[in-house]
């Protein structure tokens, strides 16, 4: 193959992390291995891109596989599918596995970070075990999507917090939006300029108390209306970003 069909070809080559990586050589273990060997059946002389997780991209090819996959690097590129915005999720939990079709989403749409709390109308509220349980489980979805779309970095899953910490967490340094069911002004009207880190807070099922919107909006998060849809609480989140990365110019 030759080097113009490789880069032409690059988005269909699986897709790995790695802190095990030089300029001329990547070397992937423990599951990612197994999954490029056993899943993939990859042999020697197929190709893959393997990131280093900080926004490197780097085309390589097979040259040994067994306990360990060892790659060598042809070139490097800096990722382009990461946004020039930093998108943080608040995201209230949600029943049942709804978060983890939130998860998978908001990565692939290109939030930067997912922390799950706890607002007054949350219905569903696991126990610290069962929280660290699905805490776990949602790192990986987030992996796994993250390789799946092609991002530079594994976006950040937070522990889950309570809706009190969520107003420490917030700088005013940073654009806040509240996603409220009450809101009536669209975001474009409401945030016609957004800085670089953008942190957006949506509710569960039930929505926000009147008072908690209060103290969000006392706090620095501008209310924003999604549109005059109701929408689910598994697709306000995914909607959300999508808007935010289309008007900042990353969609």
């Amino acid at each position: 193959m030759s080097e113009a069909e490789l880069k032409m070809e690059r988005w269909r080559f699986p897709r790995f992390f790695t802190e095990n990586i030089s300029e001329t050589t990547a070397v992937l273990s423990g599951e990612d291995s197994k999954h490029a060997v056993q899943v993939l059946r990859m042999r020697e002389g197929d190709h893959a891109v393997i990131c280093d997780g900080k926004g490197m991209d780097y085309l390589a090819v097979l040259e040994h596989s067994g306990a360990e996959c060892v790659f060598r690097v042809l070139e490097s590129s800096h990722n382009e599918a990461e946004p020039d915005v930093r998108v943080r999720l608040f995201q209230a939990m949600p029943k049942s596995d709804k978060m983890e079709f939130i998860v998978q989403k908001a990565v692939e749409c290109g939030a930067c970070e997912i922390v799950p709390f706890f607002s007054k109308r949350c219905v569903s509220r696991p126990d610290k075990k069962q929280m660290a349980k699905k805490t776990e489980r949602y790192r990986r979805i987030a992996y796994e999507a993250a390789k799946q779309c092609g991002r530079g970095v594994i976006p950040v899953i937070g522990e889950a917090v309570e809706f009190s910490d969520v107003l420490n967490m917030f700088s005013e340094e940073n654009t806040g939006i509240l996603f409220y069911e009450c809101a009536q002004l669209p975001l474009r009207e409401a945030v016609p300029q957004f800085k670089e880190n953008i942190d957006i807070i949506i509710g569960s099922e039930g929505g926000f108390e009147e008072s908690e919107a209060a103290k969000l909006a006392e706090r620095g998060f501008i209310p924003v209306s999604l549109g005059k849809r109701i929408l689910r609480c598994e697709t306000a989140p995914i909607a959300a970003i999508s808007v935010l990365m289309n008007m900042t110019g990353n969609m």
